[in-house]
Parts: C-alpha cells; sequence; structure tokens
C-alpha cells in the first residue's frame, strides 16, 4: 500500500519485495500470490474512487472559492481538506495501475506520488482533528477565539501541511523503484541492514500512533462534549448538526479503523510479536491488508458529502456559484431557495457554523 498507513511494501500485487521472506521461508509449501484474489476488482473500485473523490472535493474547493460573504473556519479548514482529498486521491490511478503491471512509473514518481499520499494523508486527518476543536471551542466554549480569526486558522492550516511534509520525508528518502526477482518493479521502501526491520517497524507505530489513534482521541473528545452540549439544547437546527457531528466521526471510524488494526496485526507479525503458523493466515493477512485499504481510500470520497453536501448553506452557495457563471438560472436558483427554506431552518448563531 502506497499510503501514509501503508503496509511495507505493496502486498496488494500478493508480493513482497522482503516481507514475504521473513514470515514464510522459500522451503515454504505457501504459494507468494493469495488464491482466487482478482487484483482487477481492486483496479476498478480505485477508479470509481478516483472519480467520485475528483468531482465531490472539487466541487467543495469550487464553492469555497466562489463564496461572496466572509468564509468561516469551517469553511476554510474545508477547502484544505478537500485539497489534501484531492491530492490524495490523484494518485489512485497510478496504484490502480501498480496492482496489475507492478510499478511502472519510474523511480522519481515512486518517490514524488507516494509523499504526496503521504502527506495529504497525515494533513487530511490533521485538519479533521482541527475542525473538532474549532468546534469544540465555538459550541461549547462559546468563543470566537478560534473560530473568527481567519489568520489564526490559516497559520493552523500551514502548520499542519507543514507537519505533514515532514512526516512524509522518510518514505519520500527510502522510498525506491526495484526490479524484483520475479520480475516485476515495485515501488517500495527499501531499507538495508541490521535494523531495517525495526525501522520499518518504528515508522509503522509513527503512522499509527500520529496519523490515526491522536487524532481519534482529539476528535472523540472534542465531539463528546460538542454533543452534549448540543443534547442540552431545544433548538432543531442544532440537533440536526448533532446528527451530522456523529456521522463524522462514525465514518472516520468506518473507514480507518479496521485497516489501522489490520496494519497492527502486520506489524506485530512483522516484528515477531505474532507468528504465522498456517498459509490461510497467511493468505487472510494480505488480503485483509487490500480489502481494508480500499475502505481506507474510500473516506477521501464520502468526506465531501458529510462535511458539504449536507449542509444547506453549502447546497445554497453551490448554487449561487453556478448561477454566476451562468451554469444555472436564477428561476432553478430561487425554486430551490424557497423549497428548501420551509423544511430547513437556518441556523444563525455567531458561535456555529450551518456548513456543519
Amino acid at each position: 500500500m502506497e499510503n501514509v498507513f501503508s503496509n511495507l511494501g505493496n502486498l496488494n500485487l500478493n508480493y513482497s519485495y522482503d516481507e514475504d521472506e521473513e514470515i514464510i521461508s522459500e522451503s515454504s509449501p505457501c504459494n507468494k500470490t493469495v488464491p482466487g484474489f482478482n487484483n482487477m476488482g481492486m483496479t476498478i473500485v480505485y477508479i470509481i474512487v478516483f472519480v467520485f473523490a475528483i468531482v465531490g472535493n472539487s466541487v467543495v474547493v469550487f464553492v469555497v472559492f466562489n463564496m461572496k460573504k466572509s468564509k468561516t473556519s469551517t469553511d476554510i479548514y474545508l477547502m484544505h481538506l478537500a485539497i489534501a482529498d484531492l491530492l490524495f486521491c490523484l494518485t489512485l490511478p497510478f496504484w490502480a495501475v501498480k496492482c496489475n503491471a507492478g510499478w511502472i512509473f519510474g523511480n522519481f514518481l515512486c518517490k514524488l506520488l507516494s509523499g504526496f499520499q503521504e502527506a495529504s494523508a497525515y494533513s487530511g486527518v490533521f485538519l479533521l482533528a482541527s475542525i473538532s476543536v474549532d468546534r469544540y471551542f465555538a459550541i461549547v466554549r462559546a468563543t470566537r477565539v478560534l473560530s473568527s480569526h481567519h489568520l489564526l486558522v490559516k497559520v493552523i492550516c500551514s502548520i499542519v501541511w507543514l507537519v505533514a511534509v515532514m512526516l512524509s520525508l522518510p518514505v519520500v528518502i527510502k522510498r525506491e523503484s526495484i526490479d524484483t526477482e520475479f520480475g516485476v518493479s515495485i515501488c517500495f521502501e527499501n531499507v538495508t541492514g541490521e535494523s531495517s526491520d525495526h525501522w520499518r517497524v518504528t515508522l509503522r507505530v509513527l503512522r499509527h500512533t500520529l496519523g490515526f489513534f491522536l487524532p481519534l482521541v482529539v476528535m472523540a473528545v472534542c465531539y463528546g462534549w460538542t454533543v452534549v452540549t448540543l443534547f442540552h439544547t431545544r433548538n432543531q437546527q442544532k440537533h440536526k448538526a448533532m446528527r451530522v457531528i456523529l456521522a463524522i466521526v462514525l465514518a472516520f471510524i468506518l473507514c480507518w479503523l479496521p485497516y489501522n488494526v489490520t496494519v497492527l496485526i502486520d506489524t506485530l507479525i512483522q516484528g515477531g510479536s505474532l507468528e504465522l503458523t498456517t498459509c490461510e493466515t497467511h493468505y487472510t493477512v494480505i488480503a485483509m491488508l487490500s480489502v481494508t485499504e480500499i475502505l481506507a481510500f474510500m473516506h477521501c470520497a464520502v468526506n465531501p458529502v458529510l462535511y458539504a453536501f449536507v449542509g444547506q448553506k453549502f447546497r445554497n452557495q453551490l448554487l449561487s456559484a453556478l448561477y454566476r457563471h451562468g451554469l444555472i438560472s436564477k428561476r432553478l436558483q430561487m425554486a430551490y431557495r424557497k423549497g428548501s427554506a420551509g423544511s430547513v431552518g437556518s441556523l444563525r448563531s455567531r458561535n456555529t457554523s450551518v456548513t456543519m
């Protein structure tokens, strides 16, 4: 898997450069490939996710850029999140080709695309955590210190991207295009020496901790307090916002938790803490890495729906932007506004954002 929470080298291709040799010796009767596993199916799913993610996140960026009124802190975070997801999904076609043909794009693109995906995945999860903190201060603490100061929000986003780039550097430096003994090239973290296994396990632990579990804890705490606060209000619109928040956290957990648990199990295997006793177990681990990876990839396509399309404000902004560019008529825009005005109230609070 070529992303920030990746297995350590192209297990999707059902072989690896040297991990399989650590798990199953050359004299083992286990095959290098998973029986009955369909790489073409994975390729198709990658392309579908790519199309939906490109369209959805491009629309988010388009709408935020075309907002006539002042952008809220959430709008700024959403735009950066959409850019991160766009950067992430732009690499998917290359990994889709890799599933069936190996890595055919050379060493430079191996490093560049791995860095893009690593940085975008880190920045995406950090931005999700930042949004949860922003909503906590806006709703629970009822303060605009963080949510209304656009310069501060932009500084936070800049720091997020800087940290994400720094965390991606080890992969960029170590990732190389390598010709394997099986006659197929792979894009792999080429680490040699006595400490190579320790380096890979350390990198995985870093990814698990900074790239998933710590941001998840931040989101759980912040959204937990936010939900409790909203629950004690009688405002129906705030209750709808509470459902959106729960959907956001649930989607993140459903998409990323299975993959991180699977990679954690594989990390324990790589580190020798767990021992594979049968070929069937070996096949199961490889297959689960691939299947849960697809689920994790889908999160970049789900984000636009959860963070934008469910918001009344966003839909109105989208229609306004389409009208200003001559893509829809004024009549259609006003008809939608009238139809939605009676069913969805507008939350006009200085402490909250209707986008969320």
